[in-house]
């Protein structure tokens, strides 16, 4: 394989091996993804193999950590010294990890909630703030923090009149309680509950964890990928 210092490629070149355009090039290399290339007499580009490594580790790295963090670790390789890109990285390992953790308290949780009916609800389970919060064993304020999250979201009363809550809204507050009370933390809960609410069925439940398990499974891969393409552009025994 060529050294990281061997040049002579073209735009066009990098492009093709890394698999983007001849623009998406020149903008990794403005972003500084891409060190600086060497110029010509003429002002033409002059690329080497440490542009197509840097290139695929961004590729890699974006499918796995999204492509800002993608930028911020190649720039961090570039600018030294290393610790910082291997500390970047571990930091996205470790989100990885804590997604994987929250998706298991779901499926556990999810467990927890099979009597909880998802599909049709009687009218008479329309309740106001005092009653929800007695029948959950809860305080008022954390059906309001709930509100204020986005997680159970009654209709808004006219002035003067008392809030209720609708049947459909007494069922979401009932699973958000019983994920609460599993581990599941308010932030990954706030990206499930549209999915929870849209589900009539506990199938339905568990095919969304599923799919949250699979992206989750692919962007690791991808990191690994990246890690991989990364080794490569750092000196060895380098920090």
């Amino acid at each position: 394989m060529s050294g990281l210092n061997s040049r002579g490629m073209r735009t066009v070149d990098v492009a093709r091996r890394a698999g983007y355009s001849v623009q998406q090039v020149r903008n990794l290399e403005r972003d500084g993804v891409l060190p600086p290339a060497t110029r010509t007499a003429t002002g033409y580009r002059v690329y080497g193999e440490v542009h197509v490594r840097s290139a695929l580790a961004y590729r890699a790295l974006a499918a796995g950590a999204g492509p800002v963090e993608a930028k911020r670790i190649v720039r961090a390789v570039h600018q030294g010294p290393a610790s910082e890109a291997l500390a970047m990285l571990d930091a996205v390992h470790a989100r990885l990890h804590t997604e994987r953790g929250e998706v298991r308290l779901a499926r556990e949780a999810a467990r927890t909630i099979t009597s909880e009916p998802l599909g049709d609800v009687r009218a008479s389970d329309s309740m106001s703030i005092s009653e929800l919060a007695a029948a959950l064993g809860v305080r008022p304020s954390t059906l309001r923090h709930w509100d204020r999250e986005d997680l159970v979201v009654p209709d808004r009363a006219p002035a003067g009149a008392t809030r209720r809550y609708t049947p459909a809204q007494v069922r979401d507050a009932r699973i958000v309680h019983q994920l609460r009370q599993a581990g599941y933390r308010i932030t990954p809960l706030r990206a499930l509950m549209p999915e929870l609410r849209s589900a009539r069925r506990l199938e339905d439940v568990a095919a969304a964890l599923d799919a949250r398990d699979a992206g989750i499974e692919a962007r690791s891969r991808a990191l690994l990928d990246g890690a991989a393409a990364l080794g490569t552009l750092l000196p060895s025994g380098a920090v």
